[in-house]
């Protein structure tokens, strides 16, 4: 089994660690090379799903743990 670790980084993307195949909307599988990868939360990415940084121009706030 791989380790595959997803933390929400405070008002930022989700960073995901580990081996990883990235399933687009169709289903359609995409290897991911790197080891590690971020992936957009606040929806402004032009690079989505990644993360491109647009959060931080928007001051993106992500919902309060509980």
């Amino acid at each position: 089994m791989s380790d595959v670790t997803i933390q929400a980084m405070d008002n930022g993307p989700l960073k995901v660690s580990g081996p990883i195949t990235l399933l687009d909307g169709a289903g359609t599988a995409h290897t991911v090379e790197r080891e590690v990868i971020a992936l957009c939360r606040c929806g402004a990415s032009k690079n989505k799903p990644f993360c491109d940084a647009s959060h931080k121009a928007l001051d993106f706030t992500a919902q309060e743990r509980v």
